[in-house]
């Protein structure tokens, strides 16, 4: 296929009349238009506005799709613990594989190719075959709770380890890949010292593996995990393990100096989530001083009751914005730097090699959009265009692993009107709905 238009090849490269084309999983040109229909003028071809690398969503909860709404206005661990958490434990195998898919559809529908998606403790094998069927490039994990957990969702220690393993042993690296595994603790409140030595030693045990959780997101936590070990979050992850170039931690808004040490010295990736840490009140995280000390930060929704969206544009937008609130500096957080943060850092943060960008041998994970809009026009800078004015509704076409996906706005291969109605069905009976 050849995909034509203005082409965002990566935060510092565009062709204004480009084009890409792909052949199997892989892109093999990307040039200028009439040099690519020259070269490959038998390939089908489609036409958008904006071409673009498929964004990464480093953080991400598509099972708590079915609780969109349900847990405004309140802070991290009554949200957790009073709503989340209980309607999670209500999800029976159909509900569950319908609520990932639903999150899977949003991401694709607004331009999302890849996740790293922090799933729930039961019934995660209906993500796993939900994300195949889906085609998103997606690295997941079944969620490890041994400790301070509702009913429905406290687990054995070694029963959480060995179902990790089984799903480890089933799904990682399946489909050429595109699907892989995340050892995925939820966070060190609810899971024990054993719990997360083990995620540690599993994610060692399997090339590939990494590992996925939350950290320092809100002061009530940090002062729970210190309360129970002497150590503030970081120091604590770090002391069991649960620091590296494999481990991909979510939020991080709460560290001090010597815990942003640790981050940069060994390697770990940090998600940020603007809208989930404004929406809980949870605080601004320090991407500014993270990023000046080399760590790797990628860009996360979270979940849709804590957003309430999967838009990956209204996330740069965020992103860039609060940095510069926090920061009195207008020049914080340029829309180059969210771009790499919303695309490559994030391939990077999952474990995907050659994602990210719009590159002659890389995956061929590409997204259009359509610019026919008034807060569209003029577009002066295309890049300050899909940071600040762009919407996920805008995307038209997505294409991941060199499948189409959406196409002129449409979900292939997938009844979404179906998928939609049987989600606001489930979601109408469980009992934290609104």
């Amino acid at each position: 296929m050849l995909i034509a238009g203005t082409v965002v090849i990566d935060a510092e490269t565009v062709i204004q009349d480009g084009a890409v084309v792909v052949e199997g999983d892989r892109i093999v040109s990307v040039g200028p238009r009439t040099e690519c229909l020259e070269l490959y003028p038998d390939h089908e071809r489609h036409a958008c506005d904006i071409v673009a690398p498929g964004t990464v969503g480093a953080h991400v909860h598509s099972v708590q799709s079915l609780g969109r709404g349900i847990a405004d206005d309140t802070e991290l661990l009554e949200w957790l613990f009073e709503y989340v958490l209980p309607m999670e434990a209500e999800l029976d195998p159909e509900a569950m594989r319908v609520a990932a898919e639903l999150g899977y559809l949003e991401l694709i529908e607004s331009g999302t190719t890849t996740c790293i998606d922090h799933l729930s403790v039961r019934h995660a094998e209906e993500a796993f075959e939900a994300a195949r069927d889906m085609g998103i490039r997606a690295r997941l994990g079944k969620v490890m709770m041994d400790t301070e957990s509702p009913s429905g969702l406290l687990e054995d220690t070694d029963e959480a380890l060995a179902e990790s393993e089984r799903l480890i042993r089933r799904y990682h690296g399946v489909d050429d890949g595109r699907i892989q595994y995340a050892v995925t603790p939820r966070f060190a409140v609810s899971c024990t010292e054993e719990c997360l030595r083990g995620a540690r030693r599993l994610a060692d045990s399997y090339d590939g593996v990494r590992i996925h959780t939350h950290a320092s997101e809100n002061r009530g936590e940090i002062a729970a995990v210190e309360e129970r070990t002497g150590l503030r979050n970081v120091h604590w992850l770090d002391e069991v393990g649960l620091t590296g170039e494999d481990v991909v931690l979510a939020h991080c808004v709460w560290t001090d100096d010597s815990e942003r040490e640790v981050l940069a010295e060994t390697g770990t990736n940090v998600t940020y989530c603007p809208s989930s840490n404004m929406k809980l009140a949870s605080g601004i995280a320090p991407i500014v001083d993270y990023l000046e000390r080399g760590i790797n930060v990628a860009l996360g929704n979270d979940g849709p009751p804590c957003n309430n969206t999967l838009d990956p544009f209204t996330e740069m937008r965020q992103a860039s914005l609060l940095q510069k609130v926090e920061a009195l500096e207008p020049r914080a957080l340029p829309a180059e730097t969210v771009f790499e943060m919303a695309t490559v850092n994030g391939a990077t943060a999952a474990g995907f090699d050659r994602v990210g960008k719009l590159r002659e041998g890389w995956k061929a994970d590409i997204i259009g959009l359509r610019t026919d809009l008034t807060r569209a026009t003029p577009i002066h800078d295309v890049l300050s265009h899909l940071v600040f004015a762009a919407h996920g509704d805008d995307v038209t076409f997505t294409m991941v692993d060199g499948e189409v996906r959406l196409r002129d706005g449409e979900a292939v291969g997938i009844d979404a009107e179906r998928l939609r109605a049987r989600a606001a069905e489930i979601a109408s009976g469980l009992e934290a709905a609104p």
